[in-house]
């Protein structure tokens, strides 16, 4: 399955793909696709209205799968907002995590955790654990939990984590984010490629944040002026650039040039290895995204890990001393996002 998935993303970010398992997805996208259109037809006609709450509600999504870097923008609007009084919950689907995401779970009242990243998921305890001060809120139901943390804990600003395709619940802010360098892949609707909704879906977007995961910014800046005249957007660019690395145990930082294995499960992996350019990196694991750790994936690494936070959050409970994780640094200016 997992060699099967990684052919299949390689199809996704081919410019030109060929061959007969892209021509077999291509028929099945083009079902994928008539499902989209019909579903964005009867909200854009308000055949099916969506729902609203008594809050402002910013989305933050994007148009392919994959991590283009949505979780940290998240964090970064919200400590912003809260930095500037406003009471704020952040709600996400929970995807890979153990509890019931039928229900609305509260993973953070802003002080307390109340679940581990295996019941929460890795991004919603990511989440929990560095943004101070947030509600954050586990659900399918975006628009139930939304519902919930205004009318019990009095949010006035509610954040969607991957709340694009999500149209049961009104948002008042469309924020969209897109790969600089892996940008829109193949162009292709799922399964052939990484689109989750065609072109009908760009008039819904209100800014597009161009992310780039490079030390060299320049591409990502022509890339954003490119998208604003061809989409016609507002757009910005958002930088993610390595920070250090650190035990996540003790918090001590990992010299440069040290060797280590190299280990992550996330969407976009290549970029993450990229970034350790500083260390002398032995050997590269990859787990597909979301991946659930068991001791028996890391029994046979011997000497160092580096691994991302995201996947760190679900390795902490591993009776191992020598696990890194890689700061990244985000960088955007949320109030000229906000405006």
């Amino acid at each position: 399955m997992k060699n099967f998935k990684t052919e299949i993303t390689k199809l996704h970010y081919t410019r030109n793909p060929e061959g007969i398992l892209f021509d077999i997805l291509k028929f099945g996208s083009a079902f994928y696709g008539f499902g989209s259109r019909i579903k964005n037809f009867f909200y854009d006609k308000k055949i099916i209205k969506s729902k609203r709450v008594n809050a402002y509600v910013i989305s933050v999504g994007n148009m392919t799968t994959g991590g283009v870097g949505k979780t940290p923008v998240v964090s970064e609007i919200a400590k912003y907002l809260i930095a500037h009084g406003k009471k704020t919950a952040i709600i996400s689907r929970g995807y890979g995590g153990k509890l019931n995401n039928k229900n609305v779970n509260m993973i953070s009242d802003g002080k307390t955790l109340f679940f581990d990243a295996q019941d929460a998921g890795d991004e919603p305890y990511w989440l929990a654990l560095n943004t101070p001060n947030a509600y954050v809120f586990t659900c399918k139901n975006r628009y139930l939990a939304s519902k919930n943390a205004v009318e019990k804990f009095g949010a006035e600003v509610i954040i969607l984590d991957d709340g694009f395709q999500h149209r049961k619940l009104h948002r008042d802010l469309d924020l969209v984010l897109m790969d600089s360098v892996k940008g829109f892949g193949n162009e292709n609707l799922l399964p052939a490629g990484p689109l989750r909704e065609g072109a009908e879906a760009i008039d819904r977007i209100d800014k597009l944040i161009v992310v780039s995961k490079s030390l060299k910014h320049e591409t990502a800046n022509k890339v954003a002026r490119i998208m604003a005249k061809r989409l016609k957007l507002k757009t910005m660019v958002c930088f993610d650039e390595p920070d250090y690395v650190y035990n996540i145990k003790t918090g001590q930082r990992l010299m440069e040039g040290v060797d280590a294995v190299a280990m992550c499960a996330i969407g976009q992996p290549q970029q993450f290895y990229d970034f350790l350019k500083d260390f002398n990196i032995t050997k590269t694991i990859t787990f597909d995204d979301h991946h659930q750790y068991v001791p028996t994936d890391i029994i046979d690494i011997t000497g160092n890990i580096i691994t991302t936070e995201k996947d760190a959050v679900k390795l902490e409970r591993f009776d191992r001393d020598n696990i890194y994780a890689l700061k990244l640094r985000t960088i955007i200016d949320v109030g000229e996002l906000l405006r």
